[in-house]
């Protein structure tokens, strides 16, 4: 008759989130809540006790910047944030999202059409998903969430790309201003949707994002039509209800971007609006961005803006992988967006511009821009170049679909080796690595004309990384202990086979480990409780009475924990699909999901993807004041934890 809890973690370290220093404690679950906090709670209380002694406890990670949307609808248990300590995932980022189903109309596929070159996933995949999305409305949306298995909580957004195409048509949105009757339109839906509950609004403006199907290949995703009266006016909508605009800016155009996102500011439209925006990242080819971003986020936050602005940073290096010549990155240079924007499929098209001279010319002057000299040159040698992407040989690694030798070189390293084996052919190491070596043209000895025979030879088997941003690791601690940019950026659920940031929050766990457990409470407040209270949902706390979510760290497995060298691709059956993806197995020593143990350390529980762990949230101020100061979000799962 004693016991009254599901369950007891005894003697951890906990973190509460508040930023405080941690205390060893005792923290009860009971109906999927915490039932109790202590020194010394009594074990016979509890069905089940767990020692945490050695180990740290903290609420559940959020991730603030994913595109789970689409996996959700495919494998909801959403296993690969969840492994790493995440139980908070903001979806619907960067304009793109499922708020309103397929909208497939007139032969029109949105969600095929904006997600497959933007997000970088296979179509096959994306068709699969519109199949499932037969809602039609916002409330719909949240309806269907609330009926999946979630094995994390999910925070949906209304995407603006879909927006526009609900209201104008998927071609209208990208060939024609909205009338005043369809701006009118959109307000009113985003109205609706705030009254539903959704956190925020999201947008995009960076320079990579393409549709994917005829007869719109070349047209930018719908979000980019959108005038500057349209931002302010839907902005409007989200600043009288206290909520959050996510944001992508106009990489190139700095005053355009500020000028935007002084929309935040409460000293000129009398109430601050909460924006997000990615990211504050040190990007190797152009120093300025990640400056300009500090800059613009101390003028938008100053007491003469009142702005409430947040740009949100990268703890990892920005390793991004390439299949031959197709990359999110590559989509900014015209001449590999014309590779790019071809269907995976369609090899017979890569090898014609591949072939084509002037293609190949167009190629050769991309490529030498800036190594040749003169004002290019300049920029390359101050590191002010537009491009995200440097095109610097050295820092450029094989990865797989190449001769075995080449594997882990630099492509400086076997372009070089090539140069000396025409003159010396028993450089070569091994037959494989000989072949290769004869099938290259007279013009392989320049870089263009290697990247050209290797696109050309390989083709999509090619698989390729570079790191593009962060391989500064002490400019990356700045920007992650700036008290004015928020951790994130992770990108989880999107680029599948790019990029692999998960375990993200863990990694920013690690370096703050690395400066003492001070620092370690201030991250767990700003993986937690900060980022919580910036999008307005009840999560990242583990007072009484909060939902129990929470995650169990073992610190000496996260001391020696490398994630680079963690990172693998795997084979998704349920895709079908590989995806690039980081294992942290025996880091995350446990996690709870509304008081259920979803994942031990080493395996999930058989219940993940069947039975319902987490919630689909919405902004606090849509929850009754009881549930609200219940810390609610909906009925949590209750019983049991084994």
């Amino acid at each position: 008759m004693r016991q009254q809890w599901d369950m007891l973690i005894r003697r951890g370290l906990v973190f509460d989130g508040t930023g405080e220093p941690p205390v060893r404690q005792d923290i009860a679950l009971g109906g999927g809540r915490i039932a109790a906090r202590g020194a010394a709670l009594d074990p016979g209380r509890a069905a089940r006790v767990v020692d945490a002694e050695g180990l740290w406890v903290m609420p559940g990670l959020v991730d603030l910047h994913t595109h789970l949307d689409l996996e959700v609808e495919i494998e909801p248990g959403l296993r690969e944030v969840v492994r790493h300590g995440t139980t908070t995932v903001l979806m619907s980022n960067c304009s793109l999202g499922l708020a309103y189903g397929n909208q497939r109309r007139d032969g029109e596929d949105p969600l095929v059409d904006c997600f497959a070159r933007v997000e970088n996933m296979p179509k096959h995949v994306l068709r699969k998903v519109a199949d499932r999305a037969t809602w039609s409305t916002s409330a719909g949306y949240l309806r269907h969430l609330d009926e999946l298995p979630l094995g994390a909580n999910v925070v949906p957004m209304i995407p603006h790309s879909m927006l526009r195409a609900e209201v104008m048509g998927l071609k209208g949105s990208v060939t024609r201003d909205p009338s005043e009757r369809e701006l009118r339109r959109m307000e009113e839906l985003l109205e609706q949707a705030m009254h539903e509950g959704y956190a925020g609004f999201s947008t995009d403006a960076l320079p990579f994002h393409f549709l994917s199907e005829d007869p719109h290949r070349r047209k930018k995703i719908p979000s980019q039509f959108g005038s500057y009266d349209e931002l302010r006016r839907l902005t409007g909508v989200l600043r009288r209800h206290d909520r959050l605009w996510q944001a992508t800016p106009a990489k190139d155009d700095p005053a355009k971007a500020f000028r935007n996102f002084l929309l935040t500011s409460g000293r000129l439209y009398g109430r601050p609006l909460r924006i997000t925006a990615v990211a504050a990242l040190d990007v190797a080819s152009n120093q300025s961005i990640r400056r300009l971003a500090i800059l613009m986020t101390r003028i938008l936050n100053s007491r003469l803006v009142r702005g409430r602005f947040r740009f949100q940073a990268l703890a990892a290096p920005f390793r991004v992988y390439w299949d031959g010549p197709v990359n999110p990155l590559a989509e900014e240079i015209p001449v590999l967006r014309e590779l790019n924007q071809l269907d995976l499929e369609d090899r017979n098209g890569r090898w014609a511009l591949l072939d084509d001279p002037e293609f190949r010319r167009r190629f050769a002057d991309m490529w030498m821009a800036g190594k040749r000299g003169g004002l290019d040159g300049l920029r390359r040698r101050l590191r002010l170049e537009q491009m995200a992407f440097d095109r610097d040989l050295a820092q450029m690694i094989f990865h797989s679909g190449c001769p075995g030798p080449w594997v882990g070189e630099t492509f400086e390293q076997v372009h070089g080796r090539f140069r000396r084996w025409r003159d010396d052919h028993s450089l070569a190491r091994g037959d494989d690595e000989a072949e290769a070596f004869a099938r290259m043209p007279a013009d392989a000895v320049r870089e263009p004309g290697f990247m050209l025979h290797l696109f050309r030879e390989y083709d999509l088997a090619l698989r390729w990384w570079t790191v593009s941003a962060n391989r500064d690791p002490d400019v990356v601690r700045a920007l992650l202990n700036d008290p004015q940019v928020l951790p994130g950026f992770n990108d989880s659920g999107a680029h599948i086979t790019n990029m692999a940031f998960y375990d993200g929050n863990l990694r920013c766990l690690k370096m703050a480990q690395e400066e003492g457990l001070e620092r370690v409470a201030t991250q767990v407040r700003r993986l937690t409780r900060e980022p919580a209270e910036f999008l307005g949902i009840d999560v990242g706390r583990i007072e009484v009475g909060d939902v129990a979510d929470l995650a169990v760290v073992d610190p000496e497995a996260l001391r020696r924990y490398d994630s680079e060298s963690r990172m693998q691709f795997v084979w998704r059956e349920d895709y079908p699909h590989e995806q690039l993806v980081n294992r942290s197995d025996g880091v995350v020593r446990m996690v709870f999901v509304g008081g259920r143990l979803a994942w031990d350390g080493h395996a999930f529980v058989d219940e993940m993807g069947s039975v319902r762990f987490g919630r689909a949230l919405r902004h606090r101020d849509w929850y009754p004041a009881d549930r609200a100061a219940a810390g609610a979000g909906g009925e949590v799962a209750a019983g049991p934890t084994d």
